[in-house]
């Protein structure tokens, strides 16, 4: 190991629990032990245990899986009423102790008005006579319930209700029960959530969302009672030795409801502010807690919190080293981490530990492979989201997430076998084969690795001279290292195994192929829009390869997440974009994270980015485009150059034939996530 990273790998303790190393596995939604959204109800996961002990068997020091709520969101059973799950989980915790790794439960008050409420049950809710027929199954109601009326963060149409007093002492009660069956079951400490992100116990933090009169409002004390109760019923049923750890925002970072702060600007914060922060964390450590575990950010700001690929590395590294300083428990700083800052920040005693979530995602072997000064192995997060926690927000629409989503989060565009091993899975093919792979794209590598461990002979062909197909446009704007990173691991694990790669080498007939079986991942081409002029623009993927250069002023005809992308990356080069996108939002589509757009359209906000919604382009002139707004009235829009980011079709070299499989693009056109996936579904069947 590179003496760089010692600081890592050096213990350090939580009360009087000591941790082996300073790398804490971070909680995420849909890592819970006790399931997620599941209409069996509150349970133990088994594919989460799964999960923890296979990454506690890589040397993970702190392990926290993700929140479980009190009381279960499908039949609202609350958790401490299930004895047997917890008989399961002191199992469990006898092999994670084997391994040398602790691990701490994050149990959640709610969300409040943060509930990414599913369309579909915010259109339930917001009709009485649904809401009160589905309320044993689901009470939306009492999801929602916060300090006071507020408007839901995925749905403004929506007021929260108030939550009674008699509501909080119940949530107090069961964090304390709840707890001690955690104890019971040996589990190292508990973490609450949380004064963080904006969920429900910060919303009663802050006079921004909190507008009670009553003992829980008001007041600086009054409004952090409800965390502070908790930590005491907790101290009370558990001792006072056992940890509790608290999940912290350092700072809000929010304007207003909806609209966040993105770094470098300047604002005034609504929620907490560095200066109430300070007093804060002390406060709460006289409390009883005995860790904070922190970053910035609420719901309104989520990139600080579920940072994109936008926001630079460490994000949070200043602000939670500077709250370090106000008190004497230990502080773990997440968001972006990377090992060497993290390293650093600890060996000067700016923090105490590194909260990494994400990259176990992408690679549960990390840390071994650190460890082994084998860094260029990693597979990198590249901040996507897609497979993670992809709910998407824009206007009309609440949480447009699939069902599917919503009950499976926590997996990973890059890496299918992340939390769904028993669907994705190597296994030796029962008949050895001779495959060839069309297309030398993400989806195309991807196919090869997968058929190459399962026994087949596979050849890749790629009519280019390089490998990473389209892929290596979408990785070419400069916020996209980790993109490039993949790229570049995808071509070494190549050639770890015996796959022959040929370039250079376009196929026009497959029946010449010498395969049994054929994959077909030749990706998709641009739309063409029938204007007149279309010829005049720039399209995107020439752009981002820089065969063609834009002027000082661009206009991008898109604003999808390709468009809005090329438009950031055109302003972090000091040029003047201007958006036209047709529908009444940017980046108005499923699987794209609220966190990611979200932080793009804050950013052209803050940035006095022009943005034309509802407008359809023309024409390309010589010198801008002609659109026409929602009126039908046209205009023009001045330019040096057009840059057209309107959409691909599937462009497969043969659309069937026998034993001819298609994937990626060319079979349709997805993201990241539906081409490594979809690579799966078919290589695994061969």
């Amino acid at each position: 190991m590179d003496s760089k990273y010692e600081a890592l790998f050096t213990p350090w303790r939580i009360g009087n629990v000591e941790i082996k190393n300073r790398i804490v596995l971070c909680p995420m939604g849909g890592t819970s032990l006790f399931g997620w959204m599941e209409l069996t109800g509150c349970h133990f996961d088994k594919e989460a245990a799964k999960f923890f002990l296979e990454r506690a068997n890589e040397n993970v020091g702190l392990i926290i899986p993700g929140i479980a709520p009190l009381r279960d969101t499908i039949w609202g059973r609350w958790l401490w009423q299930n004895p047997k799950m917890f008989d399961e989980l002191k199992v469990f915790m006898e092999q994670i102790h084997q391994t040398g790794a602790k691990l701490f439960i994050q149990l959640t008050a709610g969300m409040g008005r943060s509930w990414a409420i599913p369309d579909d049950f915010a259109k339930m809710h917001k009709n009485k006579v649904l809401r009160a027929l589905v309320s044993p199954v689901i009470n939306t109601s009492h999801e929602l319930a916060s300090p006071s009326p507020l408007p839901a963060r995925w749905d403004p149409e929506i007021t929260t209700p108030e939550m009674t007093v008699e509501q909080i002492q119940e949530i107090i009660e069961a964090f304390a029960k709840t707890a001690k069956l955690c104890k019971d079951a040996g589990v190292d400490g508990v973490e609450i959530h949380a004064v963080h992100e904006g969920y429900l116990l910060d919303q009663f933090t802050m006079e921004w969302t909190n507008k009670r009169t009553d003992q829980y409002g008001g007041s600086f004390e009054n409004r952090y009672r409800f965390p502070v109760e908790v930590v005491q019923a907790i101290k009370k049923a558990c001792g006072q030795d056992f940890p509790v750890s608290l999940r912290y925002s350092v700072e809000s970072k929010v304007k207003d409801f909806g609209v966040g702060a993105v770094p470098g600007e300047t604002y005034t914060e609504v929620g907490r502010s560095m200066a109430e922060s300070e007093k804060a964390a002390k406060y709460l450590q006289d409390a009883g807690y005995d860790m904070l575990n922190a970053d910035n950010g609420t719901y309104d700001s989520w990139y600080w919190s579920h940072p994109p690929m936008y926001m630079p590395q460490n994000c949070n590294l200043e602000d939670v080293a500077h709250i370090k300083q106000f008190v004497d428990i230990p502080v773990v700083c997440a968001g972006r981490m990377e090992p060497e800052a993290g390293a650093q920040a600890i060996a000067q005693g700016r923090i105490d530990a590194m909260g990494v979530a994400r990259q176990f995602l992408a690679d549960g072997q990390w840390i071994t492979k650190l460890l082994e000064d084998r860094l260029e192995d990693i597979r990198p997060c590249i901040c996507c989201h897609n497979g993670c926690f992809n709910f998407s927000h824009y206007k009309g629409h609440a949480n447009h997430q699939d069902l599917s989503d919503s009950m499976g989060l926590a997996r990973c565009a890059i890496n299918p076998e992340t939390m769904q091993s028993r669907k994705y899975h190597i296994t030796p093919a029962k008949k050895k084969k001779r495959i060839a792979v069309v297309g030398g794209g993400i989806g195309g590598m991807e196919a090869a690795l997968v058929l190459s461990k399962r026994g087949h002979q596979v050849t890749l062909y790629e009519k280019s001279g390089e490998l990473g197909g389209v892929f290596i446009a979408a990785a070419a704007p400069s916020f996209k290292e980790k993109d490039r990173d993949l790229i570049a691991w995808y071509i070494r694990e190549l050639g770890k195994y015996p796959i022959d790669v040929k370039l250079n080498t376009p196929v026009t007939d497959v029946s010449a192929l010498d395969a049994d079986e054929v994959i077909i991942a030749t990706g998709s081409t641009a739309n063409r829009l029938p204007v007149p002029g279309i010829d005049k623009g720039i399209q995107a993927i020439d752009f981002l390869r820089g065969r063609k250069e834009a002027g000082e002023h661009v206009v991008v005809v898109g604003g999808g997440l390709t468009g809005c992308e090329i438009a950031y990356e055109l302003y972090l080069q000091g040029k003047r974009p201007t958006i036209v996108e047709m529908k009444d939002d940017l980046i108005a589509m499923k699987g794209v994270c609220l966190a990611n757009s979200s932080y793009l359209r804050d950013f052209f906000a803050a940035n006095q980015v022009p943005v034309h919604l509802e407008t359809t382009l023309c024409e390309v002139l010589d010198d801008g485009v002609l659109v026409s707004g929602k009126d039908g009235k046209q205009f023009k829009l001045s330019a040096d150059s057009v840059i057209l980011s309107t959409g691909y079709k599937s462009a497969p070299l043969v659309q069937k034939g026998k034993n001819v499989h298609l994937i990626g693009d060319a079979y349709k056109v997805g993201n990241l996530r539906t081409v490594i996936w979809r690579a799966w579904d078919v290589c695994m069947k061969l």
